[in-house]
């Protein structure tokens, strides 16, 4: 039988419209309102300016011959001129790949390549990377945000006569192709459409509740899908002012939200960590804040509970992946469950399937994760094999996630399908274990993976950085885990190490210490 689970929250319209539309909506009646501005005070732009300078620049697009069916790279920290280059891609009528700026040449070309991108946009500190990766790639030009250099035009070359939304298919015309994290093989390209976009920012109206004069930290990575939909598209879409960085530094986020008086705080776990460990964070006043919003990776209930208390706003999560645009689930304000990532968001619905019998799961018990709604992706560019092995024909995407729904109908995810360890025939959950551990306060942080063993086929290993001035043993760690588990999930290993590998997003990067 089929158990599905409805979203609690009211069915929105999606309006027909390209993603930009929805994104400028209220650019007349916010003109002179700051839309999107750096933290160092380097760039700033009012609604009324951003959307000149986007069409304007979809103006220089299409007369290089960019419009339908052409893909632009955009290789970027966060800066506010990043908004321009994306919504000016979509404009022209083209799609953007937005790749990580950190990447090396290899890794760039690979991406370009896949995308088959004829333009890549760039800074300054990136552009020799940026060079090197279009060599021998479908790229004519590459564009730099900045003075004119060796190689690259400036992006102020390409500012034309403005243009109108050039018609394509909102429903089926990609307007943008992030990589996912490729947890499995080569990263994909996540094929999503206009529709998609302008669904999702929709989908969590009635979860995350704007006012006006509201002003966000941008600090999480616009070319990840977290950072480019919930913090620059929704932000923008709801009329909140965008205050970029170009990468999270503690003190840095501390001094804007003082200074610009933030109102929500958009951050990862090793984020909610630092605001409730580090001494620093009493030095500044965080008043303006109202909510902290988490997400990318689950976040234990005590964590969040400590940051809430320290910060005092409210500490909340939600789930999603870039092949769901990304949010399928988000907590209500005012609704938090400690634990949960929220319920189901509007015009979504939620399957929770054991993986061995394929049976649907009800209310409380534990099964891999599948959504159905409008922000799923169209598809992996150039690969149909993994597209089918992820969204079925009934339009499930099957998210490799294991979860639980409670009575309130709140979502938990409590580990992924292959992230699992095999203890003596028990599935041992990572991040069940991480949760507790990091509570310890010997440690500062913790990541737990299987290793291979003969006798238990593998064995629960965690990879500890301790505290400033402590040292943390083995015992320690396992009378601590004792207290709260079963013996099959006790931590069999540990190794101490300088710091967790983790992807801009806030990952573990599990086959980087597996590789150890």
């Amino acid at each position: 039988m089929t158990i599905i689970h409805s979203s609690p929250l009211p069915v929105v319209e999606i309006p027909d419209v390209s993603i930009t539309m929805h994104v400028l909506r209220r650019a007349g009646e916010l003109a002179n309102r700051i839309a999107i501005q750096d933290a160092a005070g380097n760039s700033s732009y009012t609604f009324a300016e951003l959307s000149n300078a986007i069409h304007s620049f979809a103006g220089g697009l299409q007369g290089r011959g960019f419009g339908p069916g052409k893909v632009l790279g955009l290789m970027a920290p966060n800066i506010p001129e990043y908004a321009i280059i994306f919504h000016g891609a979509a404009v022209a009528g083209g799609a953007v790949t937005t790749i990580n700026p950190t990447y090396g040449a290899g890794e760039v070309r690979f991406q370009l390549e896949d995308a088959g991108a004829s333009i890549l946009v760039t800074v300054p500190m990136f552009l020799a990377t940026a060079l090197e990766a279009a060599e021998g790639t479908d790229v004519t030009e590459v564009i730099v945000i900045g003075p004119a250099a060796d190689g690259a035009t400036p992006l102020s070359d390409l500012m034309d006569e403005p243009i109108q939304q050039v018609p394509v298919d909102y429903a089926n015309d990609v307007v943008v192709l992030p990589y996912s994290s490729g947890t499995t093989g080569l990263p994909k390209g996540v094929m999503l459409t206009h529709r998609n976009l302008v669904a999702n920012i929709e989908q969590c109206k009635h979860a995350i509740l704007y006012t006006d004069d509201e002003v966000a930290l941008a600090a999480l990575p616009f070319f990840h899908i977290y950072g480019m939909q919930v913090l620059m598209n929704g932000l923008l879409a709801n009329g909140v002012t965008v205050v970029t960085m170009p990468r999270f530094d503690m003190i840095e986020a501390l001094e804007a939200v003082q200074n610009f008086k933030i109102t929500r705080f958009f951050a990862v776990p090793p984020i909610i960590l630092g605001l409730a460990k580090a001494p620093i964070v009493a030095d500044y006043d965080l008043s303006s804040v109202k909510q902290i919003f988490s997400g990318a990776a689950p976040l234990g209930a005590e964590l969040a509970d400590e940051a809430s208390t320290r910060v005092g706003a409210e500490v909340v999560q939600g789930y999603g992946m870039t092949e769901m645009s990304p949010v399928s689930h988000c907590t209500v304000e005012g609704d938090f469950r400690p634990g949960t990532c929220g319920v189901t968001v509007s015009n979504t619905e939620t399957r929770i399937v054991d993986p061995g019998s394929g049976e649907d799961q009800g209310v409380g018990e534990r099964g891999e994760l599948w959504v159905r709604g409008p922000q799923v992706m169209k598809g992996y560019l150039n690969n149909p094999h993994a597209t089918a092995e992820t969204l079925d024909a009934d339009g499930w995407l099957h998210t490799g996630d294991v979860a639980i729904v409670d009575e309130h109908g709140h979502v938990s995810i409590v580990d992924r399908l292959k992230e699992l360890i095999k203890y003596k025939g028990f599935q041992v959950p990572p991040a069940e274990l991480e949760a507790i551990i990091i509570t310890h306060p010997k440690v500062a942080d913790v990541a737990v993976l299987g290793v291979p063993d003969d006798e238990a086929g593998e064995l629960p290993k965690a990879y500890v950085v301790a505290a400033p001035g402590q040292t943390i043993t083995l015992e320690e760690i396992q009378e601590l885990v004792g207290e709260h588990l079963v013996n099959y999930k006790q931590i069999r290993l540990l190794e101490v190490i300088d710091a967790i590998p983790k992807s801009a997003a806030g990952k573990i990067l599990r086959r980087q210490l597996r590789d150890r």
